[in-house]
């Protein structure tokens, strides 16, 4: 009888072994492949439009981006009338953060949190841009992701956290209607909505802004450069006109974010 028991303990541990390494490989395996492909297949419906190779910005500095960096883009306008909720492109070279941006209305912000970018059910969900940011116009454009163990979305913003790799892969690229604009990342942190602002999308003045970066300079766990004294001064940007804020989960506390905050140094029109 006893042996009995034995066997049978033994097979329902096997089961729930097996049934346990399905769900794990079904959330860390096949939905992110899933996602990926569904991604790529937007690449290839909605290929490459009419993006000039180069030109001056009408935004701060001169800067090349988008087509003369390699960077990949989509006819974002047709993407866009098929699927009117996509607000941009997102793509941080050298890492996977190659995803398309949604946003969805203030009575259901978190609308594309467990959604794909046809409104289906997916645990990975989409990056997403917070409800009352306007691509075109506000200062501080939020966008969200989920922190997936598979890496998916925005599961290795971990990695920005190691100085080396965060300097390696500080340029950072949005596609919007516009063109295609470059950041370059002033700070990483980890921190919470009550240590910093991340959700102000708006600003009453330049000086607002600039408050806004120094803030995430002083948080930052480290300075992006050397002499990163200043980084008004050092010759790239003389006045910020827009950040780029990408949030995403971080377990060290209740409500920790991980945050880059990215300053717009050109776009292409």
């Amino acid at each position: 009888m006893a042996v009995n028991r034995y066997r049978y303990l033994q097979a329902v541990l096997a089961l729930v072994f097996v049934m346990s390494a399905g769900i794990l490989a079904y959330q860390i395996v096949y939905l992110p492949m899933k996602n990926r492909e569904a991604v790529e297949q937007l690449k290839e419906d909605f290929p490459e439009g009419d993006l000039p190779s180069g030109g001056s910005s009408s935004h701060g500095n001169s800067s090349p981006a988008g087509k003369e960096k390699g960077i990949p883009t989509v006819d974002l306008a047709a993407l866009r009338e098929k699927y009117p909720d996509v607000q941009g492109w997102l793509v941080i070279p050298g890492t996977n953060i190659d995803y398309p941006v949604l946003q969805s209305r203030e009575t259901n912000p978190e609308y594309y949190l467990k959604r794909n970018y046809k409104g289906e059910w997916n645990a990975n969900g989409s990056l997403f841009l917070q409800w009352n940011c306007k691509v075109s116009e506000s200062k501080n454009l939020i966008v969200y992701g989920h922190n997936m163990n598979s890496g998916a979305m925005f599961g290795n913003l971990d990695d920005f956290a190691n100085a080396e790799y965060c300097r390696e892969h500080a340029q950072i690229f949005f596609q919007m209607t516009e063109g295609v604009a470059e950041y370059r990342i002033a700070a990483f942190m980890k921190a919470d909505v009550r240590m910093f602002p991340f959700q102000q999308a708006e600003f009453s003045s330049v000086e607002g802004l600039r408050d806004y970066l120094v803030q995430a300079k002083a948080l930052s766990m480290f300075k992006m450069e050397e002499n990163d004294s200043d980084l008004f001064e050092n010759g790239r940007i003389a006045e910020p006109d827009q950040v780029l804020t990408l949030v995403t989960c971080s377990y060290e506390w209740k409500n920790a974010r991980n945050i880059i905050v990215a300053v717009r140094e050109g776009v292409v029109e």
